[in-house]
């Protein structure tokens, strides 16, 4: 259970933290500014956080399954990946919780 509870507070924190450049650096620049020398240097961050945020699905599927969690908490544990600050907030409440 520790393990996989290291595993997730992990990866909540780094998908949060990629959530957080993608919707408040990439999607600006690329959306809202024309910089097209800014947009091919900052070009990395949307391909990462695709690549992190599965991983951050798989780690909380199986800690909420380690914790024996009902289905709507699971659902709301694996949402809370969808939204910038979300798995920040998720992953303080579970450490609280579980540590």
């Amino acid at each position: 259970m520790k393990s996989s509870l290291k595993r997730f507070r992990v990866m909540a924190i780094v998908s949060g933290v990629m959530s957080l450049l993608l919707w408040f650096v990439y999607m600006p620049i690329k959306y809202l500014f024309d910089l097209p020398d800014l947009h091919s240097a900052i070009v990395w961050i949307p391909m990462v956080h695709g690549y992190l945020y599965p991983i951050y699905i798989l780690t909380a599927l199986q800690f909420s399954v380690k914790a024996r969690w009902p289905l709507m908490k699971m659902l709301g544990l694996l949402l809370a990946g969808t939204l910038p600050v979300a798995s920040l907030i998720a992953e303080r409440r579970v450490v609280r919780r579980y540590s």
